[in-house]
């Protein structure tokens, strides 16, 4: 569904003279703010960029103590000791063991705290340890001593996205407390700022007080050295997934799998069988390794993998988790490559080897079963988009199950593809470049697509509504990635329906979003988040119906890095937009060369149509044809705001064929304008009788 291109030439992610990649010290640039938000992919450098600014608040700013929070125990390898002065930075970062509290099994919870505890009583400088240790901690502590005892502390919390909003979230209460109190310093760091529910992650009273370092995905794959193409598909099977499993494995490639959660309607049988199965599939069980616990398999040629099962959760999974913990270091002391490539083949996970699991050399993010999270999904995706040698390509495939006619259970199986739907249209926004929209009048000298000095790929539409208020400003430049997660989670039945008009899409759903998320926003603030939203979810579907001069279908209209790079530009922005080999902004330029765009362009376009069209490629008509008509009974009834979104374009059909729509036409947007249409003129009988009464 996605085939993304990334830097032709290799940029380089090239350090500075401390020792900091660009996300990094972008976000040392920063290190004297109190509250930070870091908003940055998986893999790049969240972990060793906390290590800069801890050490200097620890040594510059007078803070005493560092507490580092992770989600789970697994990611506490992310910040253990580290060597920083090799590279030139002024401090080494340094966690002694009995304060790594990730370190110890995972049902010690009670000594964990206990441990905390006696953290917060000693000299020591640095503490890691789960969000979990740190709520029971922090409430031990805080009823002996008040909140106060975390003043001058600084506190670092992974995995933002954790958080939440709501009164019913202890961590989001603890650190509303500590934010309010104004007395430590905090950092919070998060590769995917939404979570899967509807609540935020911070009020926005409190996101006032944060400064915010972004780095997203495009900066982060445009300058890795070695990985330069990423993949992102849905697969469907029949029947059990391991019958669709042999299509989509690759054994030559560094794989993830993650199957199913229990309880699913993917899972056929309990979670070690289901691993049983799957290395039979792979091929021959030759045994176990003791000394790392993976499992040794051989394939029909004759390849013996190294296979580490992550789903077992008896004693044998702490040795495996360890021994893939374990980097494999030359005589150097630094990483060997081909050794650490060697150490593991496959890995099969459940519920784990998400977030914060850092396996570079993972190529194939392969997951069993439609996720409707879409915290998930990015989370899952970041575990093959490391940049590593020799690894020039990555893959996130998602084998679901085809919906199928015997089974009568059409409603789930629209459900689950509106998912994979979701997550794909909202994976292309986060993994394209950071547009920017401007209103584009009459003499303006400015190319319509050009970078401004931020770096943003800015794109001027004629018509659009500017922000009125620094508010509405705030929102349309950070709020948009949340916006645009809210907007694919909101997808239903009604934006896919042949039936729905593409502004019901972009003018009615989306206006229902920024109305429930922004109450207090005036009509005008409100309309020009709209178009910002219906812009960033539109562009690129209005830059693939460009016309080719092959004329070729819309997989095949993406351009290549040879065909961006041949294209005549002219200023140094031109330059650079025209050479860049990111496929995304090939299409951008490609389409604003053919055309202008405004904003009734833009809303006249249906993004989650279209991506339900691709998908459903990989159906036979007859399944789609019940698909679409389980969709279509399954309809929401007309309200008065579809109705009124759609008169426009009544007007406009009766003007150009001379009569009314006919709810009886074989065109089903062309019935769905005659039901609107007597629907209104019901209303408008109904408020005349009520007005005679």
């Amino acid at each position: 569904m996605i085939n993304m291109t990334y830097g032709k030439k290799p940029v380089g992610r090239s350090v500075n003279a401390m020792g900091q990649r660009p996300m990094q010290a972008r976000a040392y640039g920063e290190r004297a703010a109190q509250f930070l938000l870091l908003k940055a992919p998986p893999a790049s450098g969240k972990s060793r960029a906390l290590m800069f600014i801890a050490l200097d608040k620890m040594n510059h700013q007078g803070l005493s103590k560092t507490i580092v929070c992770v989600p789970e125990t697994s990611i506490g390898s992310s910040f253990r000791t580290t060597d920083l002065t090799s590279y030139g930075f002024e401090a080494d970062w340094l966690v002694e063991d009995r304060w790594n509290l990730c370190l110890s099994g995972e049902d010690a919870e009670a000594q964990k705290v206990k441990a905390f505890v006696e953290f917060m009583a000693s000299d020591a400088k640095v503490l890691v340890c789960t969000h979990a240790t740190f709520r029971f901690g922090y409430e031990l502590v805080a009823a002996e001593h008040g909140t106060e005892a975390f003043d001058n502390v600084f506190l670092a919390i992974d995995e933002f996205h954790h958080v939440s909003a709501s009164d019913h979230n202890r961590l989001g209460a603890i650190l509303r407390q500590l934010v309010t109190r104004e007395r430590c310093h905090l950092m919070a760091m998060t590769g995917s700022y939404f979570r899967g529910d509807s609540d935020p992650v911070l009020r926005p009273e409190d996101q006032s007080r944060f400064r915010v370092v972004t780095y997203s995905y495009y900066e982060q794959l445009e300058g890795y050295d070695y990985l330069k193409s990423l993949s992102i598909n849905y697969q469907f099977y029949k029947g059990k997934y391991i019958n669709g499993l042999a299509d989509v494995l690759d054994t030559r490639l560094k794989t993830i799998i993650h199957i199913p959660h229990r309880g699913s309607s993917e899972a056929f049988d309990d979670k070690g069988g289901e691993v049983g199965r799957i290395m039979d599939l792979i091929g021959s069980h030759k045994g176990r390794d003791e000394a790392t616990g993976f499992d040794l398999v051989e394939t029909p040629d004759g390849r013996t993998l190294k296979v580490a099962d992550l789903v077992d959760a008896g004693a044998g999974r702490d040795v495996v988790k360890a021994a893939l913990g374990r980097e494999v270091r030359g005589p150097d002391g630094r990483r060997d490559d081909q050794g650490d490539r060697d150490k593991v083949d496959i890995i099969i996970a459940l519920g784990m080897a998400k977030e914060g699991f850092d396996w570079v050399w993972c190529e194939h993010a392969l997951t069993i079963g439609y996720r409707s999270s879409l915290t998930e999904i990015v989370q899952i995706i970041g575990r093959a988009t490391r940049d590593a040698p020799g690894k020039n390509r990555a893959i996130f495939t998602n084998l679901v199950a085809e919906p199928g006619v015997e089974t009568g259970v059409v409603t789930d199986a629209v459900n689950d593809m509106l998912k994979a739907i979701s997550g794909s249209l909202l994976m292309e926004q986060v993994l394209a470049p950071n547009f920017r929209f401007y209103r584009r009048e009459d003499g303006d000298i400015r190319e319509t697509v050009h970078v401004d000095d931020q770096g943003n790929v800015a794109i001027g539409i004629r018509g659009l509504m500017e922000p009125p208020t620094d508010r509405a400003k705030d929102i349309c430049e950070q709020d948009m990635q949340d916006l645009l997660a809210a907007a694919c989670q909101a997808m239903d039945r009604r934006v896919l329906s042949p039936e729905t008009a593409p502004e019901v899409a972009t003018q009615m759903v989306l206006a229902d979003i920024i109305e429930r998320r922004y109450e207090t926003l005036t009509d005008d603030e409100a309309e020009s988040v709209r178009q910002h939203l219906a812009a960033h979810m539109n562009i690129l579907t209005l830059a693939r119906h460009a016309p080719e001069p092959d004329k070729a279908g819309p997989a095949e209209a993406i351009a290549s890095p040879e065909d961006v790079a041949g294209t005549e530009a002219g200023g140094d922005d031109e330059n650079r937009l025209a050479s860049s080999p990111n496929t995304l902004l090939a299409l951008v330029r490609r389409f604003i060369n053919v055309r202008e765009v405004d904003v009734e362009l833009v809303d006249s376009v249906n993004a989650f149509r279209e991506r339900f069209e691709v998908a459903s490629k990989s159906l036979d008509s007859a399944l789609l044809a019940h698909v679409q008509s389980a969709m279509v009974a399954l309809r929401v009834e007309m309200t008065e705001d579809e109705a009124r979104t759609l008169w426009p374009r009544i007007k406009a059909f009766r003007a150009n064929e001379g009569r009314e729509p006919n709810v009886h036409s074989n065109d089903p947007l062309e019935k769905r304008m005659a039901e609107a249409l007597a629907w209104l003129k019901a209303q408008k009988a109904k408020r005349m009788r009520e007005g005679a009464v």
